[in-house]
């Protein structure tokens, strides 16, 4: 299995990873103080339990062990891609419903959307380094079903932020896993690298 590895791109594959690892928990930080925002500025309850969000893949996967690294980006960037498109829509929908008045709220959405903007671009780059290109984007995910009260819309906002910070959590433990070398490449007990 070494072959398929020249050391530069193990090494640069490590690079990425290190830096994907850094960007998914600066944006967990940030998605999480977005949340606290939100809940305040749209007059929501932190308890609140709000349904899946449609068109965004759950974080949680059962068999989470059994997933091959490329497998691992393609979710993510899948995610990712859907959180770009609802992000967008809530930022033009902040806008509408509160214009200007609220520059908080849509500044904390706006440098949000700007992160997973930068971390899809950053797994399309890991999946090329697979050999795999990424798959075509297939354009906005869906949009919040029109026929919502305005109060539902702001839980379905909340779904997806929560869903979102969640998925922040996971894309550490997945690029964590991918940055391990491959079990084929190295018998011996890899360097202890300091955490």
């Amino acid at each position: 299995a070494a072959a398929d590895s020249s050391p530069s791109a193990t090494l640069r594959r490590r690079d990425l990873c290190s830096r994907g690892i850094r960007l998914a928990g600066k944006m967990r930080l940030d998605v999480i103080d977005l949340l606290d925002t939100y809940v305040e500025r749209q007059g929501l309850d932190a308890s609140t339990s709000v349904a899946a969000v449609e068109g965004v893949p759950a974080a949680a996967v059962e068999h989470w062990d059994e997933q091959t690294g490329t497998q691992r980006l393609l979710d993510n960037l899948m995610a990712y891609r859907a959180f770009r498109a609802l992000l967008a829509q809530m930022l033009e929908e902040q806008r509408e419903q509160l214009g200007e008045a609220d520059a908080v709220l849509g500044r904390a959405l706006a440098a949000v959307l700007l992160q997973v903007s930068a971390f899809a671009y950053h797994l399309e780059e890991l999946l090329q380094l697979e050999s795999r290109g990424p798959p075509c984007d297939e354009g906005a995910g869906p949009p919040p079903p029109s026929h919502l009260s305005l109060f539902e819309r702001k839980l379905w906002g909340l779904g997806v932020l929560r869903e979102l910070a969640q998925w922040a959590v996971r894309s550490v433990r997945d690029l964590r896993q991918l940055a391990k070398p491959s079990p084929g490449s190295s018998s011996a007990p890899s360097m202890t690298e300091s955490p």
